[in-house]
């Protein structure tokens, strides 16, 4: 485990990314649990533009957990995988109602039970909600980590986030998926990443190697 990276990204960004935060656009914690759902591979800013009407006409757990497939469609279908998303949101909204009194679980453990929440939408959640001491990793987390050096051969989700966890300090691991998040989105990107317009390309292992 390189420290010294470590230390010299969270440098970076605590002046880079003061404010680093969510882009999902939410109300309560329940709506936000809808945003990450519905945000699985598609962008925050399809799902920001369609949740506020959503969220309008369902605002709550107990709402949503009345509602007739084909109406509720009728707000998702301009997102990735609607038809599985509508069912999983509607799904996850009956149980919150008649398991946890409607109210949102707190815990990772909980949450996973939730149809469609898997560990990176608990991860997420609870980082976000609940200040929980978690990595979530998404493909932007994935990509710029192993591309800066932050993970060494992680195979897969959760292989870096073990990683990540060992290597952030645990007070900032909720800002640290923030800020790896929004610098893959915008900077690091998947297609020719924007190294001219980055700050950490003394650092960098992919920006190195690249120069060599």
């Amino acid at each position: 485990m390189n420290h010294n990276l470590y230390a010299a990204v969270t440098e970076y960004f605590t002046k880079a990314m003061p404010d680093a935060k969510t882009e999902l656009k939410y109300g309560n914690p329940f709506q936000l649990l809808v945003a990450v759902r519905l945000s699985a591979q598609c962008t925050d800013k399809r799902v920001n533009m369609v949740t506020p009407a959503l969220f309008e006409r369902f605002p709550d757990a107990e709402s949503l957990a009345k509602a007739d497939f084909d109406e509720v469609i009728k707000y998702t279908k301009s997102i990735s995988y609607p038809n599985s998303k509508t069912r999983d949101i509607i799904a996850a909204a009956q149980i919150i109602v008649e398991k946890f009194g409607g109210t949102l679980p707190t815990t990772v453990e909980e949450l996973e039970t939730l149809p469609g929440v898997g560990r990176k939408t608990a991860n997420v959640v609870a980082s976000v909600l609940y200040g929980a001491e978690v990595m979530p990793v998404d493909t932007h987390v994935f990509r710029v980590a192993a591309r800066i050096g932050l993970t060494k051969n992680a195979k897969n989700p959760l292989q870096a986030e073990k990683q990540l966890e060992e290597g952030f300090d645990n007070n900032i691991l909720g800002r640290a998926h923030h800020w790896l998040i929004l610098h893959g989105r915008y900077v690091c990107t998947a297609r020719n990443p924007k190294c001219k317009e980055c700050g950490l390309t003394e650092i960098c292992h992919y920006y190195l190697n690249a120069q060599q």
